[in-house]
């Protein structure tokens, strides 16, 4: 898990700006001697036996790092990004500006369902962050469409924070009633720890990817409001079972809602743009009151 990988370095906006992301709450580097804290079980040779890393109290094997080390040092660094998170909650509930955190595997079609909702949003505030290890690629295709985005470039980080989030709002003219969407780093694992300030994090699944990919990410899914499942157009020519992607999903998250769209097609657009607009106006009658 990033929370004890000591992932972070520098981190890079198109402003220009840059700075270490562990000099300011976000230091997670270890020195880490060679140690073997999982535990697996050798059958005979290609019997296909399981390795499990993940079964003490941390829920993570980081060698030559004891649980309780692993815990003291992931409940240090996700406590100072709690601090960020609230100020950004704070601002955000101040302007009754509405948060998404969207998250998904690379490929998963989050910038084209970014773009589509833009334009069908018609005209309606909002402003995007974009956060990917290098390039502005996304950020401009974001800007293509007339909406204002800043690009947050992570470099080996895996993930946004909510200090990096804090940063980009200060250069995005939110005004009062806006959506704003903030797409991270596409990585299915890291970004489930960490909130970001949003009220909402929305995952993302392509329908290629497998139906058994919320088993395999529970705590992405867990963490989410909503799946959208993206690329249905693709289903009939996938062999997938849109009904058990659903089925799984609940199975890891009872609560969560989900909707099936195709970007490309507009397929089920409307109702995610109902999802969204619902819960801006709530947002903004909660400003107010």
């Amino acid at each position: 898990m990033c929370t004890v990988c000591g992932c972070g370095g520098n981190v890079t906006f198109e402003a220009g700006h840059r700075h270490a992301h562990g000099a300011d709450g976000h230091s997670h580097h270890e020195s880490f001697l060679h140690g073997h804290a999982g535990h697996h079980s050798h059958g005979s040779p290609g019997t296909g036996h399981a390795h499990h890393h993940g079964l003490g109290p941390a829920g993570v094997s980081v060698p030559g790092m004891s649980q309780e080390r692993l815990i003291e040092v992931e409940t240090d660094i996700l406590a100072k990004n709690n601090i960020y998170a609230m100020a950004n909650r704070h601002r955000l509930r101040e302007l009754g500006v509405h948060a998404v955190n969207l998250v998904s595997s690379p490929g998963s079609g989050k910038t084209t369902l970014l773009c589509k909702t833009i334009s069908l949003l018609a005209g309606a505030p909002l402003a995007v962050i974009e956060g990917d290890q290098q390039t502005s690629n996304d950020a401009d295709r974001i800007r293509a469409t007339g909406a204002p985005a800043v690009q947050i470039n992570t470099g080996k980080g895996c993930h946004l924070d909510a200090h990096m989030v804090g940063h980009a709002m200060e250069d995005l003219p939110l005004g009062a009633g806006a959506h704003l969407f903030i797409e991270n780093v596409g990585n299915l694992v890291c970004p489930a720890a960490f909130d970001l300030g949003e009220d909402a994090k929305v995952a993302i699944l392509s329908v290629t990817e497998g139906e058994d990919k919320p088993l395999k990410y529970p705590d992405m899914f867990t963490a989410a409001r909503l799946a959208i499942l993206n690329k249905v157009d693709l289903a009939p020519h996938c062999d997938v079972d849109l009904d058990l992607y659903e089925a799984n999903l609940r199975r890891v998250n009872p609560l969560i809602e989900v909707l099936r769209v195709s970007a490309r097609t507009g397929e089920g657009m409307e109702g995610w743009v109902k999802w969204l607009s619902a819960r801006r106006t709530a947002k903004m009658l909660g400003a107010r009151g």
